[in-house]
């Protein structure tokens, strides 16, 4: 399976951290979120956001960590959206589930264009950012060394494409919130909820209720 035409990139938060992201005007790295001192719901893997801010480097741009950027799948209904919903991962303090979660979606190229022209770094890796093995590149050519299969696939038991699936999409320090075209959720009681927490935000992305981007 070849690179799609218009690749889109998704990034899943907690709906209580929209009004934040929408009246700051980005999305922070963990990094800038910690330097920030930023009040929010961290849904993450506490030992992988640790590595990802102290230990592996993003090796396409010397000096920097995974840690400093903002992460990105390529695909909604991520792996990781699926421990969410299993809330029983013992290195995951958050236990509110999926419905709760939102996907923010944008389109790749057009990240990458805003990215180049504002002297923004970026990268992709192979697989989850987060472990040491990760193969990062930050060419628009290498981006068929994603495992574009993977990625689309809704069967991830087979490890190959358990870790294809993971791949990311990263911006170094800030992604803008005029970037985000989308807004996918579990129902619609929860996209009225997201209507009412940025009702007073200059850039509306489209809300869609998307039950299948979820478990």
């Amino acid at each position: 399976m070849g690179v799609p035409d218009r690749p889109k990139i998704y990034h899943i938060t907690h709906m209580r951290n929209l009004t934040q992201l929408a009246s700051s005007g980005w999305l922070w790295s963990d990094a800038q979120r910690m330097e920030r001192k930023l009040d929010c719901c961290v849904v993450g893997m506490r030992d992988i956001k640790r590595r990802r801010l102290e230990e592996i480097e993003v090796k396409c741009h010397p000096g920097t960590k995974v840690g400093q950027y903002v992460p990105f799948y390529f695909c909604p209904r991520s792996i990781m959206l699926y421990m969410l919903y299993r809330g029983n991962h013992p290195d995951i303090e958050y236990r509110e589930g999926q419905r709760p979660i939102v996907h923010l979606q944008a389109d790749l190229r057009s990240t990458i264009q805003w990215a180049d022209e504002h002297g923004v770094k970026w990268a992709c890796s192979d697989r989850n950012a987060g472990v040491y093995v990760a193969d990062f590149f930050n060419r628009k050519s290498d981006l068929n060394k994603i495992n574009w299969a993977a990625v689309a696939a809704t069967d991830f038991r087979d490890v190959l494409v358990k870790e294809g699936k993971q791949a990311e999409f990263l911006v170094c320090d800030a992604f803008p919130w005029t970037l985000v075209e989308r807004i996918g959720v579990i129902d619609h009681q929860i996209a009225k909820q997201v209507h009412a927490s940025l009702a007073h935000s200059s850039h509306q992305p489209s809300i869609h209720v998307e039950p299948g981007w979820y478990y």
